[in-house]
């Protein structure tokens, strides 16, 4: 399994941008699929974006769509996402994960998890 460790969460404004990365361990890295998942006080685990092996391919859920972008650096290990236009509704903790196999929305089909990120919108 890879190992994955998030970071760059924070407080900002509503209209405001951060960038979240996620680090991972293991040789394998660039064998799996990555995704960001995040969840809300009172909500299920949702997810955000996703990006293939190559990193030509990519997934954003419709409320994110033009605002958040996902990359990666298969020689360097760490995954991004870039989030801007904050919104309240934006708020949660942001979970960086990882599978083998082609993208997927649902996060039962991903094997590896890091401890989240918490990012929180003021309006």
């Amino acid at each position: 399994q890879v190992q994955l460790v998030e970071s760059g969460g924070g407080l900002v404004q509503a209209g405001g941008s951060l960038r979240l990365s996620c680090a991972a361990s293991g040789r394998t890295f660039s064998s799996y699929t990555m995704g960001w998942f995040r969840q809300a006080p009172g909500k299920e685990r949702e997810i955000v974006a996703a990006i293939s092996l190559s990193g030509r391919g990519t997934y954003y859920t419709n409320s994110v769509k033009g605002r958040f972008n996902i990359s990666r650096d298969n020689a360097k290990k760490p995954v991004y996402l870039q989030i801007n236009s904050l919104k309240p509704e934006d708020t949660a903790n942001y979970y960086c994960t990882a599978r083998f196999g082609s993208i997927t929305t649902t996060p039962r089909d991903f094997g590896s998890w890091g401890q989240g990120t918490q990012v929180t919108v003021s309006s």
